[in-house]
């Protein structure tokens, strides 16, 4: 025979459980039928937590499903450098040269890409160069740096986007 704490904290928790529960369990279905593991992945982080949207009464939003491989969207390379955003998985590198004859670097110089984005030098280093237009990759390091690989030049200073 249940016990009488049991059965009021079953009936306290039953009342507790928000309207909202049916657009979660909608919003979980949803996910549940996106078939690449990579967009269900992505689909269940884009859904809000308890202290979200769903606690508050608000319908979640709508998932996106990515079609199956499909290639990475191109404003991903136009947000590289800038703070995290959920989505896809980042990319480790991009490609660009530097836009018009390139003198080198010391500590602060921002290096202006053809692509549009401007890097700044955060390290100590400084280089000398005489370079034309050389081609440049940004790589992605550890805990969050990036590294400005420029052809012709050692080392790779490290680096923050500004622009």
């Amino acid at each position: 025979m249940p016990r009488p704490k049991i059965l009021l904290s079953a009936l306290f928790l039953a009342a507790a459980v928000p309207a909202a529960q049916a657009a979660s369990d909608e919003a979980l279905a949803a996910c549940r039928a996106v078939k690449d593991a990579g967009a269900r992945l992505a689909c269940y982080d884009r859904l809000p937590i308890a202290s979200g949207p769903a606690a508050r009464g608000a319908a979640p939003a709508a998932p996106a499903a990515a079609a199956p491989g499909a290639p990475a969207p191109k404003s991903e390379a136009s947000r590289f450098g800038l703070p995290a955003t959920t989505g896809p998985a980042p990319i480790e590198s991009i490609e660009s040269r530097v836009d018009g004859h390139f003198e080198g670097w010391f500590p602060g110089t921002r290096i202006h890409l053809e692509n549009g984005q401007v890097w700044q030098v955060t390290d100590g280093t400084s280089r000398f160069a005489d370079l034309d237009r050389p081609k440049v990759t940004v790589k992605r390091g550890a805990l969050g740096s990036f590294f400005l690989d420029i052809d012709g030049v050692n080392p790779a200073p490290r680096v923050r986007r500004v622009e």
